[in-house]
């Protein structure tokens, strides 16, 4: 049985309305292309967005929690996995995705940020006015515009992974 790509989505626990809502379309283009949303889990900022739009769209939605409860879980979680990893969280999300896909954020983003370009993973930029560290010299790190962008970057990197 073939496996459903992840993509994962980081960004901001505390996140402008702007962010939120292009959080909450990107969540529900990933739906609709049946690619499996992966997140840092939490009823809060980019995850609450992104699981809220995919799950919207019928999406199957994975959520890396923090804690060993589902206190802060979003509610739009397929599945929500309970780690007790608190930060350390960050590298089990960026392992278990096939893309990664980083909206803006603080620290805990930047850190997610920075594993996926230590671990080569597919690493794509959205919705930051200014890249928020240098990505030069690292050929899988792309800062795109639109969510139409973002999809087709990610079918681009998929099919090369898939001919690999």
């Amino acid at each position: 049985m073939k496996r459903s790509p992840i993509i994962g989505v980081m960004g901001g626990g505390q996140v402008s309305e702007e962010i939120a809502d292009l959080a909450r379309d990107l969540g529900r283009a990933l739906a609709r292309e049946g690619w499996i949303v992966l997140s840092g889990g939490r009823n809060t900022g980019v995850m609450a967005a992104v699981s809220e739009g995919a799950a919207n769209d019928n999406g199957v939605v994975v959520g890396i929690l923090p804690d060993k409860n589902l206190e802060q879980a979003s509610p739009h979680l397929t599945i929500p996995i309970r780690t007790g990893l608190g930060d350390s969280r960050n590298i089990v999300n960026i392992l278990s995705s096939d893309v990664v896909v980083a909206l803006p954020g603080s620290a805990g983003t930047l850190s997610e940020i920075a594993l996926a370009i230590k671990n080569d993973k597919p690493l794509l930029l959205l919705g930051w006015k200014q890249p928020p560290i240098i990505l030069h010299d690292h050929e899988t790190a792309t800062s795109l515009h639109s969510i139409v962008e973002v999809v087709d970057r990610i079918k681009e990197l998929l099919s090369a992974h898939q001919g690999a």
